[in-house]
């Protein structure tokens, strides 16, 4: 996570805007129990203006993170927290917006290393260091609103489901476990 926030303050500005909002809230240090991870497309630098900045936890206790999470952010704009069931797995999502920038917040009971978020940006991370000029590729699609799992199947060729799509083809190409 060190490594992911310096790469921020070092960044664009958007990344150094991130950076600054993300310590604002002090949101690393109030749910530092949570082992919080940033993810997405703010890291890998491939950010548009709509992007949001997501923030995987790894949660045993969903009722007492959800009591945490709207003791703490209930005030922002937009707030809003629902739990839901992916992947058979329960989860507490809330989102809201601070200093500009919307805020995803997801707690799972699993291990970040294991979580969805964290394996496709892991095999995001691989392809845009090894294929040139897909970052403009997936910039390109994201700004025509395209998701950014599905831009990268759409640039791989992948088909299906392509948050299962993604974490098959980086376990088949074994950037991830």
């Amino acid at each position: 996570m060190l490594r992911i926030l310096d790469f921020l303050q070092a960044g664009s500005a958007k990344q150094k805007e991130a950076f600054h909002a993300i310590r604002k809230l002090k949101i690393l240090n109030d749910l530092a129990a949570y082992n919080p991870t940033l993810c997405g497309t703010f890291p890998l630098n491939i950010a548009v203006d709509t992007s949001d900045l997501d923030i995987i936890m790894e949660v045993y206790n969903l009722g007492a993170f959800e009591i945490e999470v709207r003791n703490l952010y209930s005030r922002h704009r937009h707030f809003h927290l629902k739990k839901l069931e992916i992947r058979g797995n329960p989860v507490v999502k809330a989102n809201f917006t601070f200093e500009g920038f919307e805020f995803e917040l997801f707690g799972q009971p699993q291990p970040i290393e294991k979580q969805y978020a964290y394996l496709h940006m892991s095999v995001e991370d691989h392809l845009l260091k090894q294929i040139p000029g897909l970052r403009g590729d997936i910039i390109r699609l994201k700004k025509q609103g395209i998701k950014t799992e599905p831009a990268f199947c759409k640039v791989l060729g992948l088909r299906g489901d392509p948050y299962e799509s993604l974490i098959h083809y980086g376990r088949e190409q074994g950037m991830i476990p």
